[in-house]
């Protein structure tokens, strides 16, 4: 069998000297994106694909303080995470938002139970989202998000049984800087990290490209 050691230095070799060539003449912001190319590879699979043709309501719930610090994250987080999951994983049916909002506001705190409203709204699966975290901002003059989120799905269909949970790495956006809060206004940026957490959420139940927040810096600095 051939020793394909000197052609992984050589390869290696090859892409420190491009970043460094592409440093220089473009800065910091070129080299990440020149990077993410050279490195990517193909899509991993799905953490969890039961989702496929199944009936699903996403309920997103957070801490009590998060509830009056940003009282419409909770909610425009599960809506983003349903748009995700109607656009990558086949033959899904997500209960529309709207339903799910109007159940939990009917009933306020009285529930306890994700799967509760996915019994209440039909449903065969039941994404639910544990915010347990939520800022927005680094000091007082920089943006930096930062969120801590556990994430778990129900089968209804089977006594609600827990089929998938995880704690996911806590997420800042963006990882490595902050923005100056004299760029944009609040609500801009909190969407913007809204839809960021809800890729990473997302993303485990469908094929994703591993390397996808490896230009985040230099996307957001565009």
């Amino acid at each position: 069998m051939m020793d394909r050691s000197p052609l992984r230095y050589g390869y290696l070799v090859a892409v420190l000297t491009l970043a460094a060539v592409v440093t220089a003449a473009g800065g910091c912001r070129t080299v990440l994106t020149t990077a993410a190319y050279l490195i990517k590879g193909t899509n991993v699979d799905a953490d969890y694909d039961g989702l496929k043709d199944k009936k699903v309501a996403i309920v997103c719930r957070p801490v009590t303080n998060l509830t009056y610090r940003n009282p419409s994250v909770a909610k425009e987080l599960a809506r983003e995470v349903g748009i995700l999951l109607r656009e990558n994983v086949p033959k899904i049916k997500v209960i529309d938002q709207r339903k799910v909002t109007e159940w939990a506001d009917q009933r306020d705190s009285d529930w306890t139970e994700f799967t509760e409203v996915g019994e209440a709204l039909e449903a065969d699966m039941v994404v639910g989202i544990e915010l347990q975290e939520f800022t927005i901002y680094r000091g007082q003059t920089l943006y930096q998000g930062k969120a801590n989120v556990t994430v778990s799905i129900y089968d209804c269909t089977d006594g609600g049984q827990a089929v998938f949970e995880k704690t996911l790495p806590q997420s800042l956006y963006p990882p490595n800087i902050g923005i100056p809060t004299s760029e944009r206004p609040e609500a801009e940026f909190r969407r913007e990290f809204v839809r960021v957490l809800a890729d990473q959420i997302a993303r485990h139940f469908y094929a994703h490209d591993p390397h996808a927040d490896i230009t985040m810096d230099a996307a957001v600095l565009e």
